[in-house]
């Protein structure tokens, strides 16, 4: 099996080197093509955030990981109950988040601080987190809504029909 640069999956193609022989050659072959396969992924979704995201590949990590921070709650099964928002904060969700802040951040992804502080300032600008008065960061509603429509139409469906082709590399 070969890669198909103009494709998303591998692809038989004649010449080149020869294939691994037997059993464990063959799931070495299946192995490599998932690999391609997951790489191009990876790629697709990288070229497209840093689109989507002003051309600076650091915004979306830095929203990704306020909101998993700010939902970190719910996976660990602490009880989020409805809480109306404060007056000024009608862009947060309609339930409690755990707040985090510029250093708590820097410290999760590894950037310096002021990097943190300056992007976190633009994603302020673009409406997709909240800064309260004491730093607490919150991803707001508008980003939920908007990069959850983007799961639900393009990126979930890719990542299933990828899961999908993973699947049968292996099975074969």
């Amino acid at each position: 099996m070969s890669y198909d640069s103009n494709t998303t999956g591998p692809r038989a193609v004649s010449g080149g080197a020869p294939s691994s022989s037997g059993r464990g050659g063959e799931r070495q072959d299946a192995l490599r093509s998932v690999a391609l396969l997951l790489a191009r992924y990876e790629v697709r979704n990288l070229r497209r955030l840093y689109e989507e995201f002003e051309r600076d590949i650091l915004l979306p990590i830095l929203l990704g990981e306020i909101a998993l921070h700010n939902i970190g709650a719910r996976e660990n099964e602490i009880e989020m109950r409805p809480s109306a928002a404060p007056a000024g904060d009608e862009d947060l969700p309609p339930c409690a988040l755990k707040p985090c802040n510029a250093y708590s951040i820097a410290a999760a992804t590894g950037l310096p601080r002021e990097t943190v502080r300056r992007k976190i300032a633009r994603l302020v600008e673009l409406g997709w987190i909240r800064k309260r008065h004491n730093g607490h960061l919150y991803v707001t509603s508008r980003a939920l809504r908007h990069f959850g429509e983007i799961l639900n139409t393009r990126d979930l469906g890719e990542l299933l029909e990828m899961a999908d082709r993973v699947r049968e590399l292996l099975d074969d």
